[in-house]
């Protein structure tokens, strides 16, 4: 296991100079969360039920048919009136994606493929890495990338995991040999390179502050149009920075969260405010990571074959 340290410096104020395709100076990343059907339930073989979301009570020793009925309703209404607002615009977005999710609804890899989206991963379930021995986190990225190549047609090329990751989890990633970057960090506006034992490997920060999740309890959002400002104002900042240094804006999403009737238009407003300005890049996560290898000097990356016995253990 390597060493993780700390770096409060980053690129000290002096990042790559650079521009994104077209010119761009501000690349915009759309993540839609798949996370449907990987939260803890007891009727999945966990054991507890999950008890993050808006508003549900922690049940304890029996099915929470409450908590089920919630998450149900991402795929179910959340995710097509999602879809349709990036088809109507023609804007690519990653799907942040949890195998044991996919697994419970295909159609959503398959709808995703077709409409020209990267699939990624989020894990297995819905799940931290932080408590995890090196074998079950080994089997957990195995199972995740056997469920979404099967699910979505090709192997997953980011990950994220949810929050914590263990000392070991980047070391796993690029051992596993398919991953061209993880976004298992928060810690910056624009990407970033981390030398390994396997070569430089491309990390793209992630956001929770522009992000759906702040309309759970205590999060901040009340109204679409707080999620419309509040993106904006992010958008319209580093889109100033990003006449002189580049800069990305990541916009994370959830299929039961921002897919709601009441919420889904703060969405679409502030995608069509973006559409109106110039300067911006509309990507998805591995495009702006293979953007970022090439404007920075490094090699084209492929994926190298995964060590024959990576996924030893992995449970049935």
């Amino acid at each position: 296991m390597s060493k993780v340290a700390r770096d409060f410096a980053g690129y000290a104020g002096h990042p790559p100079a650079m521009r994104w395709p077209n010119g761009a100076g501000l690349a915009v990343s759309l993540v839609v969360n798949i996370e449907e059907g990987a939260e803890l339930s007891l009727r999945a073989g966990d054991d507890r039920n999950e008890h993050v979301y808006e508003a549900v009570e922690r049940v304890e020793g029996a099915p929470d048919l409450c908590m089920e009925s919630h998450f149900e309703y991402g795929p179910r209404a959340g995710w097509p009136r999602i879809r349709n607002a990036l088809r109507n615009r023609r804007l690519p977005a990653t799907l942040s994606a949890c195998g044991r999710a996919l697994e419970a609804t295909p159609w959503i890899a398959a709808q995703a493929v077709e409409d020209g989206h990267e699939v990624s991963a989020h894990g297995w379930r819905w799940e931290r890495h932080v408590d995890f021995d090196a074998a079950t986190e080994r089997a957990a990225i195995a199972r995740t990338v056997e469920a979404i190549e099967r699910t979505a047609g090709e192997p997953p090329r980011g990950w994220h995991t949810r929050s914590a990751t263990s000392l070991r989890t980047r070391d796993l990633l690029i051992e596993q040999g398919g991953f061209l970057y993880d976004s298992n960090a928060y810690n910056d506006d624009i990407p970033y390179v981390v030398d390994t034992a396997q070569g430089a490997h491309v990390v793209l920060p992630y956001a929770f502050d522009t992000n759906d999740m702040r309309f759970q309890n205590g999060g901040g959002f009340v109204f679409a149009e707080d999620f419309a400002r509040y993106c904006s104002a992010a958008f319209d900042r580093l889109l100033e920075e990003s006449a002189q240094v580049p800069r990305m804006l990541s916009i994370g999403l959830h299929t039961r969260i921002i897919g709601r009737p009441a919420r889904i238009g703060g969405l679409e407003t502030f995608l069509d405010n973006a559409l109106q300005r110039e300067g911006v890049w509309f990507a998805t996560r591995a495009e702006i990571a293979r953007a970022w290898r090439r404007a920075t000097g490094l090699p084209d990356w492929q994926p190298r074959p995964c060590p024959p016995d990576f996924a030893s253990g992995v449970p049935a």
